[in-house]
């Protein structure tokens, strides 16, 4: 009998300006994959870096033929570097890692064991991070609390891109057309059976962090816009209240100037209501109009419909 083909692990590895990283993150995760009973592949990804990543990538891979580089021609962020990983990688399953060896490379394992009992997504949930500053702690707890608040599915507060995926989550995401994106959100949209591992992130030994207090505003921004419609159609919410109010409170003027004339509002204070009430009815027309930008936005975004896991015959 034909001995069963080795299951293949993946290893998707971003890399931004990351030449004192990359030679520590190689020698201490080909340890650890030796140590599995799987063959794989490291996948890294040159994001456009501005130092000598790419040489220190190009030796590594013309020594040891399991990793492959992809070379972008310059910086397109670490959103669009992790799906072209995950679009080209040959894995069974496939690891999400950053280079700059934070997420604890140890712990590999564990999700490997997770998926070998039948998840398909293992997610890595930060406990602590040492060394995060005060500042994106509390945005990242207060981004996690918008987005679930207007989004239609719940994002894992913390939750981050150190994660496992199977071959048929890998298949699914590579449908996705998006170019605004971010890569998490996208695989909890896409579902499928998932653990999670806490994990508390290393301090960075070399280098900044690729992603800055700016670059994760807009991350976040877009994150919002992808996966809620609720900012289009603020403007609708609001002109229901403001229409309503100023409409309440034109009524009590009404009353009052024709029936108790007891406060005697100014012309002035009648004339502000009134623009009131007519901008309610301009913001409702907006909201209008959003609902048909919510439809295009939906169509033009091109998601499936729905993700099948597997499908039997007979």
């Amino acid at each position: 009998m034909e001995e069963s083909r080795k299951k293949t692990l993946s290893v998707i590895v971003p890399v931004y300006n990351e030449e004192k990283n990359v030679p520590l993150f190689y020698e201490k995760i080909q340890k650890v994959l030796n140590a599995l009973n799987y063959a794989w592949e490291i996948v890294f990804i040159n994001d456009g870096s501005l130092d000598k990543s790419i040489l220190e990538l190009e030796k590594i891979s013309k020594d040891d033929s399991r990793v492959r580089v992809i070379d972008f021609s310059r910086n397109f962020g670490k959103e669009i570097a992790v799906t072209a990983g995950i679009n080209s990688c040959i894995g069974d399953a496939c690891m999400i890692l950053d280079a700059d060896l934070q997420h604890p490379i140890e712990r590999i394992p564990e999700f490997i064991k997770k998926w070998e009992k039948g998840a398909e997504v293992v997610v890595g949930v930060r406990a602590k991070n040492k060394g995060e500053g005060f500042v994106k702690k509390v945005g990242s707890y207060i981004f996690y609390k918008m987005i679930n608040q207007i989004s239609d599915m719940e994002i894992v507060t913390r939750a981050t891109d150190f994660r496992l995926l199977d071959r048929v989550v890998i298949n699914e995401f590579n449908r996705l057309t998006e170019k605004n994106r971010m890569t998490r959100a996208l695989i909890d949209w896409l579902g499928f059976r998932r653990e999670y591992i806490q994990f508390e992130a290393n301090e960075r030994i070399h280098g900044a962090p690729a992603y800055s207090f700016w670059k994760l505003v807009r991350l976040a921004f877009n994150s919002m816009i992808s996966f809620s419609l609720f900012p289009l159609k603020f403007a609708g919410y609001m002109g229901i209240i403001i229409t309503f109010l100023s409409g309440l409170l034109g009524v009590f003027i009404l009353v009052d100037r024709y029936i108790t004339q007891e406060l005697h509002f100014s012309g002035s204070v009648i004339l502000a209501v009134v623009i009131l009430f007519l901008i309610g009815i301009v913001l409702i027309c907006l909201g209008l109009i959003a609902l048909y930008i919510a439809n295009i936005h939906a169509e033009v975004t091109n998601r499936p419909m729905y993700i099948v896991r597997k499908s039997k015959n007979g």
